[in-house]
């Protein structure tokens, strides 16, 4: 077994659960840091303006890094699969598939997105000041320019979480997070450079992170070894990645999207307040949910491994004590969005005011503050929700999470946004109850499936003897 390697299908479950998502967790918050950083220092020095550039340029980061990120699930699966069935011999070709579909996705999604940006943005902020379009296309701009980084890096890491190791993407991304608040300081601060400073600071700091992550893999001979020759696509192996990961990657861009509808609501109703509310809450949202994205990785590492060795029975005792440890802290995040809101918001945009008029800002304050505590509800449903969907990934049955995505966006956040925000003119109260409302469907659904028993049947087809002719 290689020293990247952890046999997850032996010993205390619950102490295999903390023991490897804490390492992952922190890694998230970490990498959260990354756009905290960006809008806390970019409100202080350029007020909600900057702040909502940095959340509505963020959104179409995320939406790409969503959609890849899929294809990250469908190798991260494979890899623990077949590390659980005991079939070493075929990681070499299967990571070299994985590291060079992720290469020719981000050539093909930083071309798209240079074409698209300015004309997503555009409908986006069509209500807002014209200086939030203008700061929010050079944020977003400079962020795509350097996708191969943000690519490789999540590649690097899903294909150690695969392996049963969280310890070394922590490490690499915490690097990349301290490189990015100090120039986040000086590129926002004395060099003023606004959205696109911060933009800047996050991928030179990706960008340090991947290599880094390279030529330490290279030195500890990493069962891959980088060579060019080694960058070639298995047909096999490929369209079993793309069976799982395709739909995790509708599903990630389906819920992106359905956020930006609700920035695109937000806008109509409330105007820069509203981009405002839905830009700083987001960022707030992405810290307070780290547990739960985090457990729900774990839960698909470690419950994959475990279908992989033919033990459901212990894949799905994971993911229930994966949801009561998430549940205790999204109580504890719930309670503290209810108690100071409008502290936690004021972090986030300062006193700076910056192309706005005295009642613009203070508005884009108290509607930041009401879509933070109706939003809030959100963080105790996906504590159960992302758990279910981290058990149904580990199956290969990344079906589910696209299904869940597809009845929670479009059947209930779009239309729940659309009926409280603007015909019942609750403003951004009434979208951030939205949230809870579509998750709740996605609850529902995952009840359904967990009481049907078909996540008991893993697919079979991902991990064909076939694959070990290395």
């Amino acid at each position: 077994m290689s020293k990247f390697q952890s046999d997850l299908t032996q010993g205390n479950v619950a102490k295999n659960l903390i023991r490897f998502s804490l390492p992952f967790l922190a890694a998230n918050f970490l990498q959260a840091m990354y756009n905290l950083c960006d809008m806390v220092i970019v409100g202080n020095f350029f007020g909600p303006v900057g702040a909502s550039a940095v959340g509505i340029g963020g959104q179409l980061t995320f939406l790409v890094i969503n959609i890849i990120s899929g294809l990250a699930v469908g190798g991260t699966v494979v890899i623990a699969q077949l590390l659980g069935s005991k079939q070493d011999d075929a990681l070499g070709k299967t990571l070299g598939t994985i590291f060079t579909q992720y290469a020719i996705a981000a050539l093909i999604f930083t071309v798209l997105m240079f074409i698209l940006n300015p004309i997503i943005l555009g409908a986006l902020t069509k209500e807002s000041p014209d200086i939030v379009y203008s700061e929010a296309l050079k944020y977003v701009n400079i962020c795509t320019a350097g996708n191969i980084f943000i690519f490789g890096y999540n590649a690097v890491s899903a294909v150690l979480r695969g392996m049963g190791d969280s310890r070394h993407p922590l490490m690499f991304v915490a690097v990349a997070t301290v490189v990015n608040i100090i120039l986040d300081l000086i590129f926002v601060g004395p060099l003023a450079m606004g959205a696109a400073g911060a933009a800047l600071a996050t991928i030179i700091a990706q960008a340090i992170s991947f290599v880094m992550s390279i030529i330490f893999l290279k030195k500890k001979n990493f069962v891959f070894d980088f060579r060019l020759k080694s960058f070639r696509i298995d047909k096999s192996i490929s369209r079993r990645i793309l069976k799982i990961g395709i739909p995790a990657s509708l599903q990630g861009a389906l819920v992106t999207i359905s956020f930006m509808v609700l920035t695109f609501v937000a806008d109509t109703v409330a105007d820069v307040a509203g981009t405002t509310a839905i830009s700083v809450v987001g960022k707030i949202n992405s810290v307070a949910i780290l547990p739960a994205i985090a457990m729900q990785m774990s839960v698909s590492s470690i419950a994959g491994q475990n279908f992989g060795a033919n033990k459901p029975k212990r894949a799905y005792n994971t993911m229930l004590i994966a949801i009561g440890l998430t549940f205790a802290f999204s109580l504890m995040m719930f309670a503290i969005a209810n108690l100071i809101p409008n502290q936690i918001v004021k972090l986030f945009i300062g006193s700076e005011t910056t192309g706005l008029t005295a009642e613009q800002a203070a508005r884009c304050l108290t509607d930041s503050a009401a879509y933070l505590k109706s939003m809030s509800l959100d963080y105790l449903v996906v504590a159960i929700v992302f758990n279910i969907s981290g058990l149904a990934i580990a199956a290969g049955q990344t079906w589910f999470s696209l299904l869940s995505a597809v009845i929670s966006s479009l059947a209930f956040r779009i239309p729940a946004a659309i009926l409280l925000g603007i015909k019942m003119q609750l403003g951004m109260s009434g979208l951030g109850y939205a949230a809870p409302i579509a998750t709740t469907g996605a609850l529902i659904v995952g009840i359904v499936y967990l009481a049907s028993g078909i996540w008991k049947r893993k697919r079979t087809d991902i991990i064909p003897p076939a694959l070990t002719d290395a």
